[in-house]
Parts: C-alpha cells; sequence; structure tokens
C-alpha cells in the first residue's frame, strides 16, 4: 500500500476517478446542491488521505497538473463577460448596485460573525475570499499569507450553501427574473452555484458567471485593502 500511495499517478487518479463518481452520483440523483461534486470528492480524497496517511505535500505535488491548469481556468473566467457584455452593459446601474452591496454584505457578515466568535486573524484572513471562485480567492488568500487549505474548505461551504439554499431562498422572495436569479447566485456562491442555476436556464447560468467574474475583480483589489485594516 506504501507503494502504491506513492507513485506519482496515485493523487491524480484518485482526484480524477472520485470526481467523475461523483459526477455521476450528482445527476443520478437529481443534482442535489449538497452533493456537488466538488464537495464530494473533497471528502473522498480527504478520507483517503487520512487513512493511508498520505502526507498532504506529496499529494499535492502528485496533482501538480491540476494546480497547474488553475491558470488557464482564471483565464477562461473572461469568457462570460464577453459573451453577456452587452447585456451587464444595458443594465449598468443595477448591476453596479447588486455587486456593491453584495460585496459589501459579504464582507460585512464575515468579519462581524468572526469578530464576535473571537475568531483569529489567521481565520479571518482565509474566510474573507470565501465568495470568490476558488482560482482567485486561493491567489488571493497567499497574497494575504492566509492558510491556503483553510481558504480551500472555506470557499467550498460556501459555494455548497449557496448552491443547496440559494435558489429556494429567491423563489420564496419571489424573484423570478432569470438575470437576478443567476447574478444573485453567481455572487454569493461562484462556480458551484453557477453550475446549479445552470439547470434553470442557461441565462440564468450566464448572468451567475458573469456576476462570478465581476465578483473576483473586485475582491482581488477590494479585499488585501479590508485585510490590512481588520488585522490592524
Amino acid at each position: 500500500m506504501s507503494t502504491l500511495i506513492h507513485l506519482p499517478v496515485f493523487g491524480l487518479a484518485l482526484t480524477l476517478g472520485a470526481y467523475l463518481g461523483a459526477y455521476w452520483l450528482y445527476h443520478r440523483l437529481g443534482r442535489p446542491g449538497v452533493l456537488s461534486p466538488v464537495l464530494v470528492t473533497t471528502a473522498i480524497v480527504a478520507t483517503v488521505l487520512l487513512i493511508t496517511g498520505l502526507p498532504y505535500a506529496v499529494y499535492l505535488e502528485q496533482v501538480s497538473l491540476l494546480t497547474m491548469l488553475l491558470g488557464p481556468a482564471t483565464v477562461a473566467l473572461a469568457l462570460p463577460l464577453l459573451r453577456n457584455g452587452r447585456a451587464l452593459t444595458s443594465s449598468a446601474p443595477a448591476v453596479t448596485a447588486a455587486l456593491v452591496a453584495g460585496g459589501v454584505l459579504s464582507i460585512a457578515i464575515t468579519v462581524g460573525v468572526l469578530t464576535l466568535f473571537g475568531a483569529g486573524d489567521d481565520v479571518l484572513l482565509a474566510a474573507l475570499p470565501r465568495s470568490v471562485t476558488s482560482p482567485v480567492g486561493l491567489s488571493i488568500a497567499e497574497s494575504l499569507q492566509a492558510s491556503v487549505p483553510l481558504a480551500v474548505v472555506l470557499t467550498m461551504v460556501s459555494g455548497v450553501l449557496g448552491a443547496a439554499f440559494g435558489p429556494a431562498l429567491l423563489t420564496l422572495a419571489r424573484v423570478r427574473d432569470e438575470r437576478a436569479r443567476g447574478f444573485a447566485v453567481g455572487l454569493t456562491s461562484h462556480g458551484i452555484g453557477t453550475s446549479r442555476v445552470l439547470d434553470e436556464s442557461s441565462v440564468a447560468g450566464g448572468w451567475s458567471s458573469a456576476a462570478m467574474v465581476l465578483n473576483a475583480l473586485v475582491m482581488t483589489i477590494v479585499l488585501p485593502i479590508v485585510a490590512a485594516v481588520v488585522t490592524g
């Protein structure tokens, strides 16, 4: 077993196999938000690492090909802006207001709740990029010298909760407009939420993607400033 888990391809095969299985299960059970393929894959990989005792640093080297693809994935985030550019421009005041309100509320809730419970600066810094799409959020966490593994977990929790409950809450609030629904979910729960609203319509998915990208661009500038202020 020790020889197997230390093979260079072990981590890559484990991750891809877990994701394919999780993806199949997700669609088989009707695409419930709590069974997001990303979340299930993370749980499977973490369990295997704990059982086998494979160090995370070794696993990270084994999946270096996947982490290297985060760069192209970040660049590809520009596509939703290009596809929805005209619609976003025509609704610029509403889009700007939603972006500002969502960003301020997200930061205020994160800082307020963690401060109330006496969390340390390390936890606070890791939590700040929780609503930013993973490729950008991890880069922000690194720039803030925060715990990247903790930032990954918090980002995933935020995405899964938004995907699982966001559409239902919007329906409860009688938000029917597909653009508004998509933008709200993308702003708060990034890629995981976007994949969820894509099930509703391509319009909601497109606006969710655009919100995810715009939020990432804004937070890249804003979060280092907020971190400097709250950590004093």
